[in-house]
């Protein structure tokens, strides 16, 4: 995850310090055997910008319900509003997750296949200009196999912009490794394109595809880039700041002026888009805005093999196919960014590998683990499951610093603290949402 591909920016910061797991003596036998897994993270500190509380929100859950939860700090610094579990915050690179399950739900309608070339959707033949022969397909834009490359963060491509501009230029691409080679190198870049293909394939743009595929009928209280979301959840936006300014969605009960990346000559006209031309316009790659509540139905759906309170999103196969490692490290494959990536799925990050060379375990217990992190804007976040025990923790931690301190793995210590304090919650019973 480097600030390159995440699109950080340095931080001056404080340090506040992150309270340790309470009450261990209460806990039931299984709770202490996790503990004694978890990492001396728990107690650690947590860099901070000065004047900013930041928010720490986090929450257990299993296939049937939320367990406990944890809420801590400020949503909004201006006016002091407390963050509450509902409240909306920019979960970064974990939008891609659920951008998956909108492009598997088009799988399973025959509307996309994940093996086909790409350029059959766009129009036009796209091709890594090193590789002509080689087709880039949605297994491969998924699972970060694809070849394409992030630079200055041409993935944010202004409104009026194109995908195909971005992708004319040869810095955009591997000029070493090709589609077909298998080599992983997590691109932010994949996610514009494929929101390109959503929105070709779907007439829809891309925020009401979205809302309509994934986000409506889960009944989660989230969207793209805002303008999808209700004003209630605007009100209640958790505000991301850096370098001890706000940066993103200081809304204060009130909608963006534009919502979107601005064209360069500062207009934001929604109204003229072209379907397809700039998939990045509503940020598949980082925008979505969800609650840790809501976040942790996203967790469910998977631990449900598809199916939430009832409802079939997607079939047992689909998550199946998401979640089986596309790219394994082998020592010379990929690029792990100093050990956080070894394996990975559709869109899903299998981490606890126990390899040579990986630092995946940001300090879960045992277990068969995998999900999404999430780093942008002085914000971490992280969803992920069990799949063996059927448990799961979602969370995110907002104010930190660009660089935080590196923690025992090879995430962040910020990180690896949310981290314990989530896997720390009593295991209440989980109550139907």
């Amino acid at each position: 995850m480097t600030q390159a591909a995440k699109g950080c920016k340095p931080d001056r910061l404080r340090t506040e310090a992150l309270p340790c797991a309470k009450g261990e003596t209460m806990l039931p036998l299984m709770l202490r055997a996790l503990l004694l897994a978890v990492p001396l993270a728990a107690c650690t500190t947590l860099p901070q910008r000065p004047g900013n509380d930041g928010a720490r929100v986090g929450l257990s859950f299993d296939a049937h319900g939320q367990g406990a939860s944890f809420v801590e700090g400020l949503a909004d610094p201006a006016t002091r509003r407390a963050v509450t579990l509902d409240d909306p915050v920019r979960i970064a690179s974990i939008s891609k997750l659920v951008v998956a399950i909108g492009v598997m739900r088009l799988v399973e309608q025959g509307r996309l296949d994940l093996d086909a070339d790409v350029s059959t959707y766009l129009g036009w033949r796209l091709r890594n200009p090193s590789f002509p022969d080689q087709p880039v397909t949605l297994r491969r834009l998924l699972s970060h196999t694809s070849s394409l490359r992030d630079h200055d963060d041409q993935y944010a491509i202004p409104l009026g912009g194109t995908v195909r501009a971005v992708l004319a230029d040869p810095a955009s691409w591997d000029a070493s490794y090709g589609p077909g080679s298998g080599y992983f190198a997590y691109a932010n870049l994949n996610f514009p394109l494929i929101g390109s293909i959503v929105e070709r394939v779907t007439g829809e743009r891309f925020d009401h595809a979205m809302m309509r595929l994934v986000l409506a009928p889960m009944r989660l209280q989230a969207c793209f880039n805002w303008p999808t979301c209700s004003d209630a959840a605007v009100a209640r936006a958790v505000q991301l700041d850096q370098d001890g300014a706000p940066v993103k969605d200081d809304l204060h009960g009130r909608r963006p002026d534009c919502p979107v990346q601005r064209a360069r000559d500062g207009g934001c006209d929604l109204d003229h888009l072209v379907l397809g031309e700039n998939g990045s316009t509503f940020a598949p790659q980082g925008g979505l805005r969800i609650s840790a509540r809501d976040l942790a139905r996203i967790g469910r759906l998977l631990l449900g093999r598809g199916t939430i309170d009832g409802t079939r999103i997607l079939s047992p196969a689909s998550v199946d196919t998401m979640t089986t490692p596309v790219w394994t490290y082998n020592g010379r494959n990929g690029q792990t960014e100093n050990g956080i990536y070894c394996r990975f799925g559709l869109s899903i990050h299998l981490i606890a590998t126990r390899a040579t060379g990986c630092a995946d375990n940001p300090g879960l217990p045992p277990g068969d683990w995998l999900g999404h992190s999430g780093e942008a804007y002085g914000l971490r976040s992280g969803l992920w499951i069990d799949r063996g025990s059927g448990r799961g923790i979602a969370y995110f931690v907002t104010g930190l610093i660009a660089s935080p301190p590196k923690g025992r793995s090879a995430f962040a210590m910020p990180e690896e603290a949310m981290v314990a304090k989530a896997v720390a919650q009593s295991p209440q019973r989980p109550s139907q949402r």
